[in-house]
């Protein structure tokens, strides 16, 4: 692909040490399996070809590169650093609590000055931990508005809905013309913080204030879930399971098939909508009143432990792995986006992208979760168990509920 990188199209230099080294080291990797089983496509393959061309390259430094789901790959690399043992690098979905307890190379000693300044700014402080970046951002993604212009057709429905209301208005005619999932909304345990927030930036909302602070209960959550339970819930225009028992993969399931007329999606979602010859729109977040400008950001993590002191070797294979012909082979296997403003020009520029142009556009600008927070894990962890509850109980109740939970355990974490 030349210089359509998606990543930064300079070769990556070494910072902790340019020569090759002296003694012979292995380095230990933990990495999330991206692959669907079904497709047989696990990144094992991936790490197996790159860790091959970095061997020959570098005749000192071995890899053993232990693939993992996503399902296990978080609390198998907590519990390896709890035994003492923590792999030299990590490749998961978190990387904050690991910072603050000073057990992670920064990225300063990993990478230039100018490789790191590439870096998407959003992305960038998305990794940082009182202003030191500790999270090096693996892959990247968006959230917009995914319909089926199929159903939308049939039901009558000439454009994509711009507002709440327009969304109210497009399901009940949906429904009316017997689609079975008018708006998949899954609060369910697999990703209900992702969902929630989409709809909290919606009316102005959100997890966490200018300063950082927690605002579960803020007015506008409250109006945000209070309005999901009247006008979508309770009149029956979502899925017919509970939203809080219901997971991503399962609305997902039902756009694939035919069966969801609207549904949060993000760009991999989109070419399974095209493999599966589903005739998708994409569109803006709509918003309280209007096209919210605000979406939903997210990245994967890697980073480097200092525990086995292998910083030098650490960083060249890193180094390596973010040379443009890896990361480009990576991204487009799994259909995600771009961590570089270098990339991310690029990819606008590139026609083979030009489905991704939305998503691409809406990057610089996305809302993150709070993952430089080392409270973030378990209040993730209580979204998901909790929040589907704020739309078929009273949304105040539950949204209070998880406010005292949050700060409660960010108070923990500061103390």
């Amino acid at each position: 692909m030349g210089a359509a990188s998606v990543l930064a199209a300079t070769t990556l230099s070494a910072c902790g040490g340019s020569s090759p080294l002296s003694k012979d080291v292995t380095l230990h990797m933990v990495a999330a399996d991206y692959g669907d089983p079904k497709t047989h496509n696990s990144s094992t393959k991936y790490w197996d070809d790159v860790v091959a061309a970095f061997e020959k390259q570098n005749s000192h430094i071995k890899v053993d590169v232990q693939v993992l789901s996503w399902d296990v790959v978080d609390d198998k690399v907590a519990q390896m650093v709890k035994a003492g043992h923590a792999p030299d690098i990590a490749q998961i979905g978190s990387y904050a609590a690991y910072a603050s307890a000073g057990q992670l190379y920064s990225a300063d000693d990993l990478f230039t000055v100018s490789e790191q300044s590439d870096f998407l700014p959003a992305l960038a402080d998305a990794g940082s931990v009182n202003r030191v970046q500790y999270g090096i951002p693996w892959v990247s993604s968006s959230r917009m508005f995914f319909y089926n212009k199929h159903l939308f057709e049939q039901a009558g429905i000439t454009k994509a809905p711009k507002s709440w209301d327009d969304v109210e208005k497009d399901a009940k005619l949906l429904k009316a013309n017997g689609v079975k999932d008018p708006y998949g909304l899954p609060l369910g345990t697999e990703e209900a913080q992702a969902e929630s927030l989409l709809w909290m930036l919606g009316d102005d909302g959100g997890f966490t204030d200018s300063v950082g602070s927690y605002t579960f209960d803020s007015a506008a959550n409250i109006e945000t879930f209070q309005w999901l339970k009247t006008h979508l819930v309770q009149p029956g225009l979502v899925q017919a399971s509970a939203p809080g028992k219901t997971n991503r993969r399962d609305v997902f399931a039902d756009f694939l098939s035919g069966k969801a007329g609207m549904i949060m999606g993000h760009p991999t979602l989109l070419a399974q909508a095209k493999a599966a010859h589903i005739d998708v729109g994409v569109a803006p977040l709509p918003g309280r009143t209007g096209p919210s400008s605000d979406t939903l950001g997210v990245a994967d993590w890697m980073m480097a432990f200092k525990q086995n002191g292998n910083k030098d070797a650490s960083g060249k294979f890193l180094q390596f792995v973010y040379q443009e012909k890896n990361a480009v082979k990576f991204l487009d296997e799994y259909g995600l986006l771009p961590v570089t403003t270098t990339a991310l020009t690029t990819m606008k520029n590139d026609p083979k992208y030009a489905d991704l142009r939305k998503f691409l556009d809406l990057l610089p600008e996305a809302v993150f979760y709070p993952v430089n927070k080392t409270s973030w894990g378990p209040v993730s962890d209580a979204v998901k168990a909790d929040i589907g509850k704020a739309v078929t109980g009273d949304p105040k109740t539950v949204l209070s509920k998880l406010q005292v939970t949050a700060q409660g355990l960010d108070n923990a974490q500061k103390s």
